[in-house]
């Protein structure tokens, strides 16, 4: 988390600071630091779905207390680095598809190029990882599961079973259209890019996003994190879940904030509307 932290950091701080000074090698030191800022957080939030998939070493003891017993490398483990690959991959796409909506050549183009390359990465790594999910053991809730009642990570038995994550797929069909639509949306946004088609790419690609993530979060339903050292402690959405009258709170402050946070939103957008191009950088030195 302090890795993350330190990355998401970087990047304000190098928007703000890669013109404070004249030269190549301080733009460029920033431009660096930019990718880092960018690149670890989205490898790290794909790494951490990757865990989730096959369990984080934590349990709770009687008094609900939870104890931790893994490390940071312990998490860096094959299938959660190619999640993470996933994650940085897909993201990639996603932001070039942007560019060739904002940008102006040359720049739009590079962009395009390197979507097009994300994008059948994303669906190559995307595949990868579904065919690995077959050998990877799922958690299953046995018996049932009284999730109504207040909540208790200890009431329940959950057993490790190989396949398991593919269980919802078989017993509600319709959760196909998730994984189908990752690597179709991707497809779409490859080829978008390739003729130029920016709106149905930047589309494509968010489509694409919505099925990966999608993807993972409906074969693990309705767990939220798994626990790979005492499956009965892993956490499910009711586990989780605040009480009614906190929920209630929180739906009335999202009925009252939301539609302020998307008209600013619409403003911003609307106001910074348009391609950038070597004039307008040009015409504003503190863009380089």
């Amino acid at each position: 988390m302090i890795v993350v932290l330190f990355a998401l950091i970087l990047r304000p701080v190098g928007f703000k600071y890669r013109s404070k000074m004249p030269g190549t090698t301080w733009r460029a030191t920033w431009d660096w630091l930019l990718f880092v800022g960018g690149f670890v957080p989205a490898l790290i939030f794909g790494v951490a779905v990757g865990n989730a998939l096959l369990g984080v070493p934590f349990r709770f003891d009687d008094t609900l207390r939870m104890d931790y017993q893994g490390t940071f490398f312990g998490l860096l483990r094959p299938f959660p680095l190619l999640c993470g690959l996933v994650s940085v991959a897909m993201l990639t796409m996603h932001g070039a598809t942007w560019l060739g909506i904002k940008a102006a050549e040359p720049v739009a183009g590079r962009a395009r190029r390197i979507g097009v390359c994300a994008a059948l990465a994303t669906i190559l790594l995307f595949v990868v990882g579904g065919f690995w999910v077959f050998r990877i053991p799922g958690y299953q809730i046995v018996g049932q599961y009284a999730h109504d009642l207040d909540s208790n990570p200890l009431g329940k038995h959950v057993a490790m079973v190989p396949g398991a994550w593919l269980t919802n797929y078989a017993d509600q069909p319709w959760m196909l259209l998730a994984p189908v639509l990752g690597i179709a949306g991707a497809a779409l946004a490859a080829s978008g890019l390739a003729r130029k088609w920016n709106g149905v790419a930047f589309i494509a690609s968010a489509l694409a996003l919505v099925g990966v993530i999608s993807t993972a979060g409906l074969s693990m339903f309705p767990f939220l994190l798994p626990s790979s050292l005492d499956p009965g402690s892993s956490l499910t959405v009711w586990d989780a879940s605040s009480s009614h009258l906190t929920l209630i709170i929180m739906l009335i402050a999202v009925v009252v904030f939301l539609p302020i946070v998307l008209a600013y939103t619409g403003f911003v957008y609307r106001v910074l509307r348009g391609r950038v191009t070597t004039e307008t950088v040009n015409a504003d030195h503190s863009s380089y």
